[in-house]
């Protein structure tokens, strides 16, 4: 573990963590956590805080029978956020900022682009960056839906060097360490495959939290295609952040990949979600990420869904290959008019003068197929 080249990490903290008992938040386990961003920070390592618990640190402001109300859980969050706030900064002497995100936010090419300029503002002057996902207006359409991959997708746009996520075991075994005895710690992963997925197992359903480790692998594999090395760490024991601090790895390491992704693809491939889908014909054989402006409406043959111009959709083949997510420059109102066989000519011509359905510049091929 080389911790010398960091300069900015990404550490999440989960509600497990924050209000482990679901009765407003508690400092117990905060006090080390913090320590550990105060020391970073006097080391010159700028931190940002992916912070879970809103819901579970509101959950007891509400009766316990209307608690699996929708309104009222949103409810719970915009009561709980201000308590998780309050209770972060006490543990701190420098200033902290509030940032509240949903998918949609991160998804859309423009706004993505702000929340990284906001981080690299808040880092530069010294305040910590608090983020969440914005449960109180977030619907299932916008929302990320657990802060592991929230804390991947945050620490690409603030192009971290690492990513801490904070587990309540040491971090991944080849079996559950709750369940089997003779689980063993995977200290170093190189490649994240089928078998690593496997060994994380499903969500968790301790009834506090909404992620498990297997999200927490999902987090990992989108931040180390993206050169960013990830550790999953006990969060509620202290030796873990003062092993960290000493150049130690005390739980996993995801080692970041050499030749990471470009900017533009990782944000498609990663964080942007596909609006709609174009199939296109088994017989079209250029590889679409060097011959892609020359797929034309004549080898589509469904659209799928409704999009826009500008926004990311994903291309397959009619047997169900996903072959890339890419912005498309046409609306699937436009593409299914020109698509349609009795308006081929005048798709030709169309398509002459326009250009391409998609553009180089803007395709990740997939490269799980």
């Amino acid at each position: 573990m080389n911790r010398s080249n960091w300069k900015r990490i990404v550490v999440k903290v989960g509600s497990a963590l924050i209000a482990p008992n679901r009765q407003g938040c508690s400092s117990h386990y905060l006090l080390s956590i913090a320590q550990f961003i105060v020391r970073c920070r006097m080391q010159g390592i700028q931190v940002v805080l992916v912070s879970s618990g809103s819901v579970a640190a509101g959950a007891h402001i509400f009766p316990e029978e209307t608690k699996k109300n929708i309104a009222i859980k949103k409810a719970m969050a915009a009561a709980g956020q201000t308590e998780m706030m309050a209770t972060w900064d006490k543990l701190f002497d420098f200033p902290s900022a509030q940032v509240l995100l949903t998918h949609a936010d991160l998804r859309d090419r423009e706004r993505y682009v702000s929340i990284r300029e906001t981080l690299d503002s808040l880092l530069d002057h010294g305040v910590l960056p608090i983020v969440n996902e914005n449960d109180t207006i977030t619907t299932d359409k916008l929302k990320v839906g657990d802060n592991d991959n929230l804390s991947a997708m945050v620490a690409a746009a603030a192009d971290a060097d690492a990513l801490v996520i904070c587990s309540d075991v040491d971090g991944l075994y080849d079996k559950n360490p709750h369940k089997h005895d003779d689980a063993k710690l995977l200290s170093w992963v190189d490649k994240i495959d089928e078998s690593i997925y496997a060994m994380a197992g499903g969500a968790a359903e301790d009834g506090v939290g909404t992620g498990g480790m297997r999200t927490k692998v999902e987090a990992a594999e989108k931040a180390v295609s993206h050169g960013i090395d990830t550790f999953i760490i006990n969060g509620f024991t202290e030796l873990s952040f003062n092993l960290m601090l000493e150049g130690q790895n005390p739980g996993t390491h995801f080692q970041a990949h050499e030749k990471p992704m470009k900017e533009n693809v990782h944000w498609m491939t990663h964080t942007s979600n596909a609006q709609g889908e174009v199939v296109i014909k088994e017989a079209f054989s250029d590889p679409l990420d060097e011959g892609v402006e020359s797929l034309t409406s004549s080898e589509i043959l469904d659209v799928k869904g409704e999009f826009s111009v500008g926004d990311t959709i994903l291309v397959r083949r009619e047997d169900g290959v996903k072959l890339a997510k890419a912005k498309s420059n046409y609306s699937s109102c436009l593409l299914n008019f020109i698509a349609n066989e009795g308006n081929q000519k005048f798709a030709s011509e169309f398509e002459e003068k326009t250009g391409p359905i998609i553009s180089e510049q803007h395709i990740a091929v997939l490269e799980n197929k």
